[in-house]
């Protein structure tokens, strides 16, 4: 039984989607040891998320990205939570809408993703600072 959990601190990067599948495993070199498992991803943030989605076409993203932004606009007249500024509400709203965690199964020491797909950071403000991410490993070799 293989079992690893680490803290992960990602980059600091602008407001939008972006996507660190690649950030992730570089990071969890015990992936290559479980033959079946899962990886489970959680973010320590309520003003950012995770989600799998499309990994080859960047458009996806700045759709992802517009969308949200249509659906929690800034400035909203209704949000009474405004002391940390303007994007700040919206992008809870957006958190909240995503999620906090992914589960991914790993086969054969690498994520059994799917061809299109990949892991988005959805960074929600417009100075959201570097994230935290806990990944758990779970499986046998």
């Amino acid at each position: 039984m293989i079992s690893v959990q680490k803290r992960m601190r990602l980059p600091a990067v602008r407001r939008g989607f972006h996507l660190i599948t690649d950030l992730i495993t570089a990071g969890l070199p015990e992936l290559e040891q479980v033959r079946i498992g899962t990886l489970h991803v959680f973010i320590q943030h309520t003003s950012a998320s995770l989600c799998i989605n499309e990994n080859a076409d960047p458009t996806v993203r700045h759709d992802f990205e517009q969308f949200f932004n249509r659906t929690a606009p800034e400035n909203a007249p209704y949000f009474r939570h405004t002391l940390e500024g303007p994007d700040d509400m919206p992008a809870h709203l957006k958190a909240a809408m995503l999620g906090s965690s992914i589960s991914i199964p790993v086969s054969n020491g690498e994520l059994a993703l799917g061809t299109w797909q990949g892991v988005y950071l959805g960074e929600h403000r417009n100075d959201g600072g570097r994230r935290w991410v806990v990944l758990t490993l779970m499986g046998v070799g």
